[in-house]
């Protein structure tokens, strides 16, 4: 019935319902059947009889059929190429198409047709597809640029031209393309990537993950070319040389004339620090390829951060962890340290596959040492009784390779597989005894007892290279066993034509070397064997026995060779050598098709030695347009400015203001007088205000005075020109009285923007050219009438408010602070010190990066505890402000002291002990996710671009049911501001509550989101480059909201 149903299914009357479809005057039919052609080719099965009459429709104004049409003909358009050259014109139209998704299947369909007579015309579409408005076919152009050079070598330098031109490209979905189009094309071409490799770095981010992969191996090699090498010991890396691209002539002159061993080009460090959150990615090849970049790129002690990530790819699928085990099992090699705190991930499992155990196991004796080879060989002895014969024996091959490695266990081990030469399973007996053949030769002197016990096991022994190894040991040795050697030579005599051939081998050679040491017992058995051997259906046995008989048994011709016999055949021998297979895959790169097979595969690109002498580094170097002209107002014809003073007081200070007076002119009337005044004394009091709460914004007090004092004497001057009648004292007096209330309102529309922060010129910087613009266009504001003046001002300060403004987010007061505290020592085990601790939730005043910790000690006895403090803590390196010595605390009696302690954003626990002066008592503070936070003010405004900055990989959510009587304001922040310190963020859309805070290590922003559904359900968003601390807090409030 199978074969009835998949011959009708692929009847020809089936096909023929398609064509008639096809060729029908109905949209709707043609459309339903195109459907149905590629779901056949979805399916895997043969549609190209249908070409003809779906080519037909490739000129269709509806753009559903035309997207299915496309799609077949890049299909089939190989194999049918001659129906395909018919199209050629409608596909041209269609690059000129409106819709960019028809623009770029006629491209792609254009690129896949196989035949050079039409190169001309497609390289022509892809230059015209190069310049396209739309990104998307911008990277089809790059695409098609790698089959255009596939089909026509010859044109690879037009295409270079494009590759060129398409580099430039600020698009993040072009980037990934043409960079495999460059490698494809002109991989040597380095100096195509000089001016883009500063964009290509920032852009890697956000490149989608193929492309990602493609740019990060790209940029390996040109880093390779381009910087020193950086493992050098003694090399440091100088933070500050990252501003050398910003810093003036005078800076890089002084840095220069210090001297460094090693430093590292900002360019270099640039792209290991855009690569290092790529580690995060949920991407296996793209972490992948960050790590083979840390490994070849980066410092010594910088490689470790590749650890973790590496690790976590082992919960994979067994084909990703095949190929992470072989790289780890590479760099193991060179580096232990880095994979020996995760030994416990690389313990075999019994679901693993036999190839993951051998990878395995052959990570564990690369991470063996003194220090733990006693926890690597417990586990060796169960791998052992493994079923899996392969992976047994390959465990028994690593224990030879620890007892070589670590002489400390080299008895143990040779103990240890002498009692496997007694297991039933002839696989274990076998390769046991070959490692002890190799382990002998270390110290054959002292192992004497194990060649006898190997010699009494022979007769049990089957396994043909078993008994050859035993045979070897008995010939190299023969002189510390003269007993039993010839008696194990007459056992083989006996079975010798039954034996195989490298048994026979052995035997001959036994055989050789007792006949030259013990002739008087064995020359009449040497003779027999050699006799067996001389007729041998094996000419290599053959061989070897005439071979062993002219060099032992002296005659008058060979009489001169036999004198050298004994030194030939009882030489010494070197011990082997027991080495990994992975030892020399280094000279592969990580994560290339060549490291994995081991053998240089065709197209793999070798990375190039590090330059003895970096080169030129300014040709990386872009021109950049200066951002100050952008922000310069125009108001009417500017004049020529003047340049700023040097100094920042000079600038601001009275006299400053008078010497622009006398330098702008004076007009002949009085209004004009007044009303340039005017403009001035505004202009000094906003820029005063901007000044102060830019500078110090803690000298409040200072500030107003300061704004105060200019008020006056702005209001007194225009009060002069405009009435001279009235007392000038009262015109001030109630002036003053103005501009204090309006001062205020003024600050408070102070406002940071998004672009003001990321503006690569401080906000001061343009506030001061701005400033110095708009004074020195004196002569044009003249022109004014009175009546503008207050318009102007006003719009000029609401233009210039934004440039200052760049303040980071400030920390406000917690929402609410738990009452809850936690045990840290108790009574019973401090010996009546008792000792609790909770989190205030305030800014730490020793260090900004630190969680203030508040302790309540209390003393239980009925004596004094005296010279109570902190001693020794962990990890290493802990960041901690200790409180002061309490030199006596009274029975009954209790102190509240503060510790400021630095997480570093982990919730790991801090471990320190806590002294009094007879006793230690080791106590942990372990907080919570939410303690490690401050809250911060923000706007809605900003709090929707701060979340637009954060994305992706930066965002996680999730939904919970409620309960109803919990789906408003009160019920909602409570729990929130219970589990972490964040700041109410005001909210315009009632169903959707707001909190912003900031890691407090850090200083990476923290915003948290729950937006009230139908239902009973709320979603939870955080958004944070801290991706780990958002899963974890997203985890503490999902069960605090559904607990509520």
């Amino acid at each position: 019935s199978r074969i009835v149903h998949f011959l009708i299914s692929f009847s020809p009357s089936r096909n023929e319902d398609l064509k008639e479809m096809l060729e029908s005057n109905k949209e709707s039919l043609k459309l339903e059947a195109m459907k149905r052609v590629v779901g056949l080719i979805a399916k895997g099965k043969n549609a190209s009889e249908l070409f003809p009459a779906v080519v037909k429709n490739v000129a269709s104004k509806n753009i559903e059929l035309k997207k299915l049409v496309y799609v077949y003909l890049v299909r089939y358009a190989e194999e049918q190429q001659d129906l395909a050259l018919l199209s050629i014109s409608t596909f041209q139209r269609a690059l000129k198409d409106p819709n960019q998704l028809i623009r770029a299947s006629a491209l792609r369909v254009l690129s896949s047709i196989r035949v050079p007579i039409i190169v001309p015309i497609m390289m022509l579409a892809i230059k015209e597809a190069a310049s396209d408005m739309s990104p998307y076919v911008r990277k089809t152009s790059a695409h098609a640029i790698q089959k255009l050079y596939s089909l026509d070598q010859d044109q690879k330098e037009l295409l270079i031209e494009v590759i060129e031109k398409l580099l430039k490209d600020k698009s993040t979905l072009v980037a990934g393309s043409v960079v495999m189009a460059f490698e494809e094309v002109c991989p040597d071409r380095i100096d195509l990537i000089h001016k883009n490799y500063r964009k290509l770095c920032n852009l890697l981010v956000d490149v989608e993950e193929w492309g990602q992969v493609v740019i990060i191996s790209m940029l390996t090699r040109y880093a390779r070319t381009q910087f020193t090498n950086p493992w050098k010991e003694e090399g440091v890396f100088d933070e500050r040389n990252e501003r050398a691209f910003y810093e003036s002539d005078e800076e890089k002159t002084r840095d220069e004339t210090e001297a460094k061993p090693y430093m590292m080009d900002p360019d270099h460090r640039l792209l290991l620090r855009n690569t290092k959150p790529l580690l995060q990615s949920r991407n296996t090849a793209v972490v992948m390829s960050v790590a083979q970049l840390y490994w070849h790129l980066a410092p010594k002690n910088e490689v470790s951060i590749i650890t973790k990530s590496l690790v976590r790819l082992l919960r994979s699928h067994r084909e990703v962890q095949y190929i992470v085990l072989q790289n780890i099992a590479t760099m193991s090699i060179q580096r232990k340290g880095m994979f020996e705190p995760y030994m416990k991930s690389f313990y075999v499992r019994s679901t693993d596959a036999t190839h993951i155990k051998s990878l395995k196991l052959e990570i564990l004796t690369s991470l063996a040492n003194e220090a733990n080879i006693s926890t690597i060989l417990r586990e060796f002895q169960t791998y052992v009784k493994s079923q899996d014969k392969q992976f047994a024996a390959g465990t028994i091959q690593a224990i030879g390779r620890c007892a070589t490695n670590i002489s400390e266990v080299t008895d143990t081990c040779l103990n240890g597989l002498v009692l496997l030469l007694s297991n039933r399973d002839e696989t274990v007996v076998a390769e046991s005894v070959v490692v002890i053949r190799k382990l002998l030769q270390i110290q054959p002197t002292q192992h004497s007892d194990i060649i006898k016990h190997m010699a009494q096991l022979f007769d049990n022994i089957t396994v043909p290279m078993a008994r050859a190894s035993i045979l070897w040991l008995m010939g190299e040795y023969c002189e510390r066993v003269p007993k039993i050697a010839p008696d194990v030579l007459r056992k083989m005599a006996k079975s010798f034509t039954s034996e195989e051939d490298i048994v026979k081998l052995q035997t001959v050679n036994l055989a050789a070397k007792l006949y030259l040491t013990n002739s008087k017992q064995t020359k009449l058995l040497t003779q027999y064997i050699l006799n067996l051997g001389k007729y041998d259906q094996n000419y290599d046995i053959r061989d070897r026995t005439r071979f062993i008989r002219q060099l032992i048994v002296p005659n008058d011709k060979n009489g001169a060779l036999s004198k050298y016999a004994h030194r030939i055949l009882l030489a010494p021998k070197p011990a082997p050598v027991l080495e990994s297979a992975y030892k020399d895959r280094d000279r592969y790169q990580l994560g290339t098709l060549s490291h994995t097979i081991n053998t240089k595969a065709s197209g793999y690109l070798e990375l190039s030695d590090w330059p003895a002498v970096a080169p030129d580094q300014s040709v990386r170097n872009v021109e950049v347009i200066e951002p100050v002209k952008e922000w310069a107002p125009s108001l009417g014809k500017t004049g020529k400015s003047k340049p700023a003073k040097s100094s920042d007081d000079k600038f601001y200070s009275d006299s400053g203001e008078e010497e622009e007076e006398k330098g702008s002119g004076s007009s002949s009337s009085e209004d004009g007088s007044s009303s340039s005044s005017e403009v001035q004394s505004i202009l000094s009091v906003r820029l005063h205000i901007l000044q102060n709460e830019r500078v110090c914004p803690e000298s409040g007090s200072d500030a107003e005075s300061h704004v105060q004092k200019n008020s006056s004497q702005s209001s007194e001057e225009s009060d002069k020109s405009s009435s001279q009648s009235e007392k000038s004292s009262s015109e001030s007096d109630s002036e003053k009285k103005e501009r204090k209330t309006k001062t205020p309102l003024q600050k408070k529309t102070v406002k940071p923007t998004a672009k003001d922060r990321a503006g690569p010129t401080s906000p001061k910087q343009h506030t001061k050219t701005i400033f110095v613009n708009v004074i020195n266009q004196h002569s044009v504001l003249q022109t004014f009438s009175y009546s503008h003046w207050s318009t102007l001002c006003v719009s000029l300060f609401t233009q210039l408010c934004p440039l200052s403004l760049a303040f980071p987010l400030q920390v406000s007061g917690p929402a609410f602070v738990p009452e809850k505290s936690h045990d840290l020592l108790h009574r019973m085990t401090g010996k009546g010190l008792s000792a609790q601790y909770q989190f205030p939730r305030q800014p730490c005043l020793y260090q900004p990066t630190m969680v203030s910790v508040q302790i309540s000690l209390t003393n239980t006895t009925d004596h004094p505890l005296e010279q109570i403090h902190i001693g020794d803590r962990s990890p290493t390196g802990l960041n901690m402000h200790c409180f002061n010595t309490i030199e006596c605390l009274e029975p009954e009696a209790s102190v509240t002291v503060f510790m400021g302690i630095d997480f570093n954003d982990s919730t790991q626990a801090a471990n320190f002990q806590l002294c009094t002066k007879e006793d230690h008592f080791s106590v942990s503070i372990q907080p919570a996710i939410g303690e490690l936070l401050l809250p911060i003010t923000m706007t809605e405004l900003d709090f929707r671009k701060e979340k637009g900055k954060l994305l992706g990989m930066n965002e996680s959510s999730a939904t919970i049911t409620m309960a109803a009587e919990n789906m408003t304001s009160q019920p909602i922040s409570r729990p929130v501001a219970t589990v972490a310190n964040l700041g109410v963020v005001p909210s315009s859309q009632g169903n959707v509550h707001r909190f912003a805070g900031k890691t407090a290590s850090s200083r990476a922003v923290v915003l948290v989101t729950v937006e009230l559904r139908e239902s009973s359900t709320a979603l939870i968003t955080i958004n944070t480059e801290k991706s780990v601390m958002g899963s974890m807090l997203l985890r503490d409030l999902k069960l605090a909201l559904a607990q509520a």
